[in-house]
């Protein structure tokens, strides 16, 4: 017996307010999906007031997808051996304005992608007659800013506290990690002066059997203890799943697949469209459970202690 004749489904994150807790995860080689790319994304993010982040596998750089969001994206990286490399990719996305990077640490080492193999083109026949040149950049040597992604991830990379403290050092733009699925590892986030934290296996892809990111939330939201926010993604398929991580302590919920199975079938338009259903989705469970703003959102809205 709640008015739930309006509805605020905001959330802030450093400063800056969103309309809606629902961002878009970086994920490369959008080129694969469509021709525009991260620049259907960010035009769609644009349209419907979303986060946006962008993987350092890139099929566009960093300031046109930036200009197609009509203001700076945060930016992923994905961190190399050769200190030279990750300090031009740092500053080149703090010169485009970029507030926040992103450092992924669930990629160490090689991973076996059982999934994707199966998916590969096998046919080797000319099939351009009715289908066009078929190119991906799966098959290809990627390349960005003139460094050879696929040398670039495959480089043994030192993960360490020393990695982080060089780059907070190097960049005033915010630090978040992304791939933190154990406490301890929070608790030492926030000891080390991280300013954010996305819970995240990778989606499942650099380890299969890995535990579910919705299962680990609860755990690394209390060890963070409401000293910086946590975000998550992996799993996110409807908005009910948006309102049970928030429920779990999450500060905003971030979608991968989702949205390229969109750009791949419409492009823009089928970007705007997921986003469009999540937010529908996630507003009516909120209505259905007499909650009003996301603050309200708690653990009991699950029936927890």
């Amino acid at each position: 017996m709640v008015d739930v004749r309006t509805i605020d489904t905001s959330v802030t994150l450093f400063g800056r307010k969103w309309a809606s807790p629902l961002a878009i995860a970086p994920t490369g080689h959008q080129g694969a999906y469509h021709p525009q790319g991260e620049l259907a994304v960010a035009r769609a993010a644009k349209e419907k007031g979303k986060l946006m982040m962008l993987s350092n596998v890139t099929s566009n750089s960093v300031e046109d997808v930036n200009e197609a969001r009509g203001e700076p994206v945060w930016f992923q990286l994905y961190a190399s051996e050769h200190w030279s490399s990750n300090l031009k990719m740092i500053e080149r996305a703090e010169r485009a304005g970029c507030p926040v990077l992103i450092l992924t640490v669930d990629m160490v080492g090689a991973s076996y992608r059982e999934t994707q193999d199966l998916f590969m083109r096998q046919d080797d026949r000319n099939c351009s007659a009715c289908h066009g040149e078929v190119r991906s950049p799966f098959r290809g040597r990627p390349m960005y800013d003139g460094i050879d992604l696929n040398a670039y991830l495959d480089a043994g990379v030192r993960f360490d506290w020393d990695l982080v403290k060089k780059i907070k050092d190097t960049t005033d733009m915010k630090l978040i990690i992304k791939g933190i699925t154990h406490p301890l590892d929070a608790k030492l986030c926030v000891e080390h002066g991280v300013d954010g934290i996305i819970v995240s296996n990778h989606g499942g892809r650099s380890q299969a059997d890995s535990r579910g990111t919705i299962e680990i939330l609860p755990e690394i939201v209390k060890a963070v203890d409401g000293r910086i926010p946590v975000m998550v993604d992996g799993g996110i398929r409807r908005g009910s799943d948006i309102f049970k991580a928030l429920a779990l302590g999450a500060t905003a919920v971030d979608i991968g697949r989702p949205y390229l199975w969109g750009l791949g079938a419409f492009g823009q338009p089928g970007v705007e469209r997921i986003l469009d259903i999540f937010d529908a989705e996630f507003k009516v469970v909120m209505e259905q459970m007499g909650i009003t703003s996301i603050d309200q959102i708690t653990p009991a809205s699950l029936a927890l202690p």
